[in-house]
């Protein structure tokens, strides 16, 4: 039985009734090699899982693109009934070529199939929370996104959509998104080598929308990663948890989605919402980014 430990604290997703610890799940992971096929030990994806609800995350971010379908069926044949007040966010706009490419997939046909292809696959009759991913593999591209998310918010007035967000986007398309409806989350690349996003994380956090950060390692030079290195020694922690604390500490509209395929990362994982970071840390990882921070 895992132990449910305090995780980051709460937040409030805006306009709902939905409040979530702000450490979560992410659930790319569970699929196979390039997030592609099954993984060679469904057993294990599914424990992880499990554990993770028993601890305390009621916040899993998923897609049907992931596998595709596979990592879907693994949280239904893991959590189906799903115990109340766990939130699934899942992602549509993308899906996968026969050799494991990443393919915009923002037609009105293909979001609607998107749309109820995660609903299948996870047995639910409404979808909680929407993404609509646009942009490139790791970032926002410029451009309008009112024609998908005008579909998303067609599907949301119909009943199969709760609320809506959306991933790897700008501040320009957050404002022409929230003239055609309203959005409760974030998701775009940020940690703390990569601090593009600073200014929009606080304008964010006035508006009281959520931000999920994805890669919270991701694209760190050599020497990036050697500072987070000594920090997390300093610390008697592993540089995971320290870069997911610093994102906790950061902004309290931050809600993080570590993923894993492993119940002994999981648990590493979940700990950096206990940990506190001096002041001198924080100074010296903001400077891995050159950024301010908070």
């Amino acid at each position: 039985m895992a132990t449910q430990i305090e995780l980051g604290g709460t937040f409030t997703l805006p306009g709902t009734s939905m409040t979530v610890n702000r450490m979560g799940y992410g659930a790319m992971q569970l699929a196979g090699p390039q997030v592609w096929g099954p993984p060679r030990d469904i057993d294990a994806a599914v424990a992880v899982l499990r554990e993770a609800v028993e601890a305390g995350v009621d916040h899993i971010d998923t897609s049907d693109f992931y596998g595709p379908h596979v990592t879907n069926q693994i949280i239904k044949q893991a959590l189906h009934p799903y115990p109340d007040g766990l939130v699934i966010v899942t992602k549509v706009g993308a899906r996968r070529g026969e050799d494991k490419s990443w393919i915009h997939a923002l037609s009105r046909q293909e979001l609607i199939d998107a749309v109820h292809d995660n609903l299948r696959n996870l047995a639910l009759d409404t979808l909680d929370v929407v993404n609509l991913r646009v942009g490139g593999v790791m970032g926002p591209a410029e451009g309008s996104i009112a024609e998908p998310l005008t579909v998303l918010a067609e599907l949301k007035q119909q009943g199969l959509i709760r609320h809506l967000g959306l991933s790897n986007v700008t501040p320009g398309q957050l404002s022409e998104a929230q003239k055609i409806t309203e959005i409760v989350c974030i998701q775009n690349l940020y940690n703390v080598a990569h601090r593009g996003d600073d200014a929009f994380i606080d304008n964010l956090t006035q508006q009281g929308i959520a931000y999920a950060p994805f890669f919270p390692l991701g694209g760190f030079t050599p020497l990036q990663s050697s500072a987070l290195d000594r920090a997390a020694a300093s610390l008697q922690a592993t540089p995971m948890q320290v870069a997911l604390a610093w994102l906790l500490q950061r902004s309290p509209n931050i809600l993080l989605i570590p993923g894993t395929s492993s119940t002994n990362h999981l648990r590493e994982n979940l700990k950096a919402a206990t940990l506190q970071l001096p002041p001198e840390t924080i100074t010296q990882l903001n400077t891995i980014g050159g950024g301010a921070g908070q």
